[in-house]
């Protein structure tokens, strides 16, 4: 079910809104404020954010700012007529589209619809098949020998991001905030203990880890060197 987030002042839009996309069966979250729309976003993980520009406590602008600095969750923002030069800026300022008050169901359903068709994964390879285990990303699963490898969700998340960048670094900032959400952005000791709890869980030899490793004092990689995608399937 896709995830979308609601961030308006107006009680009315976020009822209908909400009552709408329900009834097509997205899972709805809402916000009336930018401070409880971004809290929203670390801890809802939308899909899609649907964004008013004009918020009681901070433009939607910062907002947009806020989201996009750990996060490429696609954005529609909601402004007013005669909004022109807020809607460059909130294009600018990463938004990927935007509709006009008043607003058309059928039009927002449409723009909901093609943000999340450009948002989709691409197709090739979500299987990475390693020596000891095998990571289907589509089914969210970790399997070994064609038997599952219970993880946490927060592990998989943790391992999910590490794996989508196989063969690059990772920064601990980028980690966290993708994890744990913006305001963990400092607290490494979170990677140390789930990065530990995933190579008990993963690696032959936890001790001289062969896939997650760490560069210290900068973040961490996914080893690619004997990894191969295998096409879309679960394992």
């Amino acid at each position: 079910m896709t995830r979308v987030l609601v961030v308006d002042d107006e009680a009315p839009i976020l009822r209908a809104l909400r009552i709408n996309l329900a009834a097509r069966k997205y899972q709805v979250s809402t916000a009336c404020d930018g401070t409880s729309g971004l809290a929203a976003m670390a801890r809802d993980r939308p899909d899609v954010l649907i964004l008013d520009l004009g918020l009681p406590d901070m433009d939607g602008i910062e907002v947009i700012r806020g989201v996009r600095g750990w996060t490429t969750t696609p954005i529609i923002v909601l402004s007013a007529w005669g909004q022109e030069s807020q809607k460059v800026a909130a294009l600018d300022a990463g938004a990927d589209d935007y509709v006009t008050k008043p607003f058309g169901m059928d039009e927002l359903l449409a723009r909901l619809r093609a943000a999340i068709r450009r948002a989709a994964p691409a197709p090739d390879g979500p299987v990475v098949v390693t020596p000891d285990f095998t990571v289907d990303l589509a089914a969210k699963r970790v399997t070994r020998n064609g038997s599952d490898i219970r993880l946490t969700p927060t592990e998989w998340q943790l391992l999910e991001v590490l794996v989508r960048h196989r063969g690059r670094l990772v920064t601990q900032r980028r980690l966290l905030a993708e994890v744990w959400g913006p305001q963990y952005q400092t607290e490494v000791n979170y990677l140390r203990v789930y990065t530990a709890q995933l190579r008990r869980k993963l690696e032959p030899d936890p001790s001289r880890p062969r896939y997650l490793l760490t560069e210290p004092g900068m973040g961490y990689r996914f080893h690619a060197d004997s990894v191969e995608s295998g096409p879309g399937r679960s394992s």
